[in-house]
């Protein structure tokens, strides 16, 4: 297996107006992080170093043009625009959106080239970001695109693991989403992220219900005892140790969630209301299913602070260290999927890659 600090995260700005430019500062302040992995920044320089200065950061940067000029045990900023960006905290700029896309865009190319290994997403604002060439309601639509398998919004902690049947979809849309295909393809998405992500060998999963109290046998909709309970029977005879549909009004606050491994919602709030309240500014956005992986925190641009100097860093952090967790599992679960027998080795240190 890698090295740690030669576990390569590339991490995409976000919106230059919020707090994605100050969390990822405070971030690499703490040298002690280059013990576990090599940043690189996709940005400019003139943006980290305005950045720096705002803040009164002490961080040193090492600025690249290529990928090829990442340095191991450096905070790297790759140039991925050269134009001037006048940074107006706290302000909606549909500028500032296309340098928030240009930054995504370079990290995304790079993470599928394997250039960096993991990728960290600092939050974006989902309105001007838009245009003819990135019409993506956020990341995870837009990484489902560029990158292969079958993508999922898993929000994790140590503790909590929640995913969802849909995301970003209209609640009046939602029960038409809801396929067993569907179901099915979610499930599996999160039984084999328990697996090899986690390293949970039998995992439990529950699964919350479409309609309040499940449907009241038919009384309040008939999309639980229609479409969900048959599949999720189907699927528990598959061996999988998967349990519901639970009524979603008491599941957390009964404490039943910690019975279990994760638990799967029928859409977003249903699942990020509870998830957020019981662990905001610790939790992590993981974009599970796919070939790589990309991380990012649980909150958003938070204009309403942005510049201050006030913003937590602490679900950015956990983002980083979620996403080195996940790579060295990930790595070793393939490895010993490989060669059940016979422990992998080492990986060398990348060699393109100048040594600290």
């Amino acid at each position: 297996m890698k090295q740690a600090e030669n576990i390569i995260v590339g991490i995409s700005i976000g919106d230059l107006n919020g707090i994605g430019g100050e969390i990822v500062l405070k971030t690499f302040e703490d040298e002690r992080i280059l013990d576990f992995c090599t940043p690189v920044i996709f940005a400019s320089i003139k943006v980290m170093s305005f950045l720096k200065t705002h803040f009164n950061s002490s961080i040193n940067f090492h600025s690249i043009n290529s990928v090829n000029q990442i340095t191991v045990g450096k905070i790297n900023v790759f140039n991925a625009w050269k134009e001037s960006s006048k940074i107006n905290f706290g302000e909606e700029d549909t500028k500032i959106g296309e340098f928030s896309v240009k930054s995504l865009a370079a990290a995304t190319k790079a993470l599928k080239n394997g250039d960096v290994d993991v990728l960290v997403t600092a939050p974006i604002n989902k309105h001007n970001i838009q245009s003819e060439e990135f019409n993506f309601p956020g990341h995870t639509d837009y990484l489902a695109q560029e990158l292969e398998g079958e993508s999922l919004m898993f929000m994790v902690t140590d503790t909590l693991r929640v995913g969802l049947l849909t995301d970003h979809v209209p609640v009046k849309d939602v029960s038409t989403h809801i396929t067993a295909e569907l179901i099915q393809q979610k499930i599996n998405t999160v039984y084999n992220s328990l697996v090899k992500d986690f390293n949970i060998q039998r995992p439990k999963i529950a699964v919350l219900g479409i309609n309040p109290h499940t449907g009241d046998n038919g009384v309040i909709g008939s999309e639980d005892d229609d479409v969900l309970r048959p599949t999720l029977k189907k699927i528990k005879e598959s061996g999988k140790l998967v349990y519901g549909p639970y009524a979603a009004d008491s599941f957390f606050g009964s404490d039943n969630y910690k019975n279990f491994d994760a638990i799967i919602a029928s859409y977003h709030d249903q699942g990020l209301i509870p998830f957020k309240t019981l662990s905001f500014g610790q939790g992590v956005n993981f974009t599970a299913g796919l070939n790589k992986i990309r991380t990012s925190p649980d909150h958003g641009t938070a204009y309403e602070i942005a510049g201050k100097g006030t913003a937590d860093e602490n679900s950015f952090k956990e983002a980083l260290f979620t996403a080195l967790k996940i790579y060295k599992n990930r790595t070793e679960f393939e490895n010993l999927t490989a060669n059940p027998l016979k422990k992998a080795p080492a990986n060398e240190r990348r060699k393109n890659y100048k040594e600290r």
